[in-house]
């Protein structure tokens, strides 16, 4: 199916902002068979901070007809979260009084785009899916699905992301934010239409997060120290012209990631990023997951730099309702839920099989009858 768009109106923020005439595009595999409003066949994929509505196409090991997400027999949806820049409203959008949203464009939360969604469904007649599952980025808005709208979800599975952003990681994302805000292209955001854009600090940027998403492991024996082909590092001056391999290839990611994304929309999803907790008016990290009661499936990396896994290990620990924890082992790092997929796809054939066998929250109620003593 091709991407759609669905308008879902004014939106307001966690923090009291407005995104008027908000617009959600997505793309569907599959059927919907069963109650919309109660037990289906529908499963919300959700995409990382760079992804797109195409599922099929970023994660084609495991979302395909006879696949571990089988879309003969499943009706899979992916949404583009709000603030991104492939089909739903962010930065790059227009206004509805003219012109992009640039710097007008609010800065949103986990919280918002899972708002976001949760109207979005509601527009399509949908108040109830199957299961939900993500990772990075798309991993935070699985969890707040889960403690945001427990009646909406039956199921849910979280891949390499925490409870909330670390110190860390603001860090890492901030000196991210800098470069693309430092450039001289940038203009405070209003660089929509002046025929420039800070293409050289979203390189940069991408070079940055880049090397958070993949394994020191894998870097190393990848490059070492090799210099890239015709060129030399080790002459009597330093110059950007000569190069070791790893910044040929770290330069090679970001000229990618400049011709298909936008730097508003980059830094309007960090921010998202750096503002998730899913403690914050809850009463603290722990107090919150222990209050979930949708069954969740945590998945961490081993090498993961980003989301380490001891953080998915916190969640497992403190999650209400932990349905299973599964450990990919791979010197690629974060990016190994995108890349392993043998692992994957047992993971995900494993997460689907326990959907079957798991009393979902609503059935499990209904089990226990009007009395829990």
């Amino acid at each position: 199916m091709a991407v759609q768009h669905v308008d879902i109106g004014d939106l307001s923020t966690e923090a009291g902002a407005l995104v008027r005439d908000t617009t959600i595009a997505y793309e569907q595999w599959g059927e919907l068979r069963g109650d919309p409003h109660g037990e289906n066949n529908i499963m919300l994929v959700e995409h990382a901070l760079t992804g797109d509505t195409n599922a099929a196409e970023w994660w084609c090991e495991v979302i395909g007809p006879g696949q571990a997400l089988d879309t003969d027999r499943w009706c899979v949806i992916c949404t583009n979260a709000l603030g991104s820049c492939y089909g739903s409203t962010g930065p790059a959008s227009r206004h509805p009084d003219g012109g992009a949203w640039g710097s007008r464009f609010p800065a949103i939360s986990i919280r918002d785009q899972v708002h976001a969604e949760r109207v979005f469904l509601n527009k399509l007649g949908i108040s109830h899916v199957h299961s939900i599952l993500g990772g990075s980025m798309g991993g935070a808005r699985t969890l707040e699905w889960t403690l945001m709208y427990p009646e909406a979800v039956s199921y849910a599975c979280v891949l390499a992301v925490s409870a909330r952003a670390s110190a860390w990681q603001i860090g890492i994302q901030t000196a991210q934010l800098s470069a693309i805000t430092r450039d001289p292209n940038w203009h405070g955001g209003d660089y929509y239409g002046t025929g420039c854009s800070p293409d050289a600090g979203l390189a940069a940027a991408r070079r940055i997060a880049h090397l958070t998403y993949r394994g020191e492991l894998e870097i190393d024996e990848r490059f070492g120290t090799s210099s890239q082909p015709g060129e030399d590092p080790l002459g009597p001056y330093r110059s950007d012209e000569q190069r070791f391999a790893v910044q040929s290839y770290l330069d090679h990611q970001g000229r990618k990631l400049v011709e298909r994304f936008d730097a508003g929309a980059y830094v309007s999803l960090t921010e998202t990023l750096n503002r998730h907790d899913v403690g914050r008016g809850r009463g603290g990290l722990n107090k919150a997951l222990a209050s979930s009661t949708v069954p969740t499936m945590i998945v961490g990396v081993d090498t993961d730099i980003l989301y380490p896994y001891h953080q998915q290990e916190h969640l497992s620990r403190n999650l209400g309702n932990l349905m299973a924890m599964a450990k990919l082992s791979s010197p690629v790092g974060h990016d190994a839920f995108l890349v392993e997929a043998r692992q994957m796809d047992l993971i995900l054939r494993r997460f689907m099989a326990l959907t079957e066998q798991t009393p979902s929250p609503h059935d499990a109620a209904a089990t226990r009858g009007f009395y829990d003593i």
